[in-house]
């Protein structure tokens, strides 16, 4: 989990800073934080699209340039041919409804956070799918 938030750091989003790591058989396979798609210009540069229409947080997840950390693993998993089928997801906070549909898709097994995130249907998806979340303290 400590690795989760060094990944965290690397965010550029001024609301959030969320790390997210893949791992299987104790091997970390991808990582990913938030923060705009390659050649999109940062939020730090350009700013907040959520806090300039007033979007509270886990509610609108479209209206954000960023991609969320659990997607950015998901994809450079992807992009570099990487199995993630029955991985663990550690998470810096817990995923939202997006991300939970897309975990479950993607296979993953188990989900472990350190924060929350008030996002209600995502924690429904995952517990309807079977995927466990634990939660651990640093």
């Amino acid at each position: 989990m400590r690795i989760t938030g060094e990944v965290a750091q690397r965010s550029t989003c001024l609301r959030r800073h969320v790390g997210a790591i893949l791992v299987l058989d104790k091997y970390i396979l991808a990582t990913g934080y938030n923060g705009p798609p390659a050649g999109i210009p940062h939020c730090s540069e350009v700013g907040c699209l959520r806090e300039q229409m007033k979007v509270p947080s886990g509610e609108r997840h479209e209206l954000c340039r960023g991609l969320h950390a659990e997607q950015n693993a998901i994809l450079q998993a992807a992009r570099h041919g990487t199995r993630i089928d029955g991985a663990t997801l550690y998470a810096t906070c817990h995923p939202c409804s997006l991300c939970a549909k897309m975990l479950i898709n993607a296979g993953i097994k188990r989900v472990v956070i350190r924060d929350d995130y008030p996002d209600q249907l995502g924690k429904e998806m995952l517990r309807a799918a079977g995927i466990p979340i634990d939660v651990v303290s640093l």
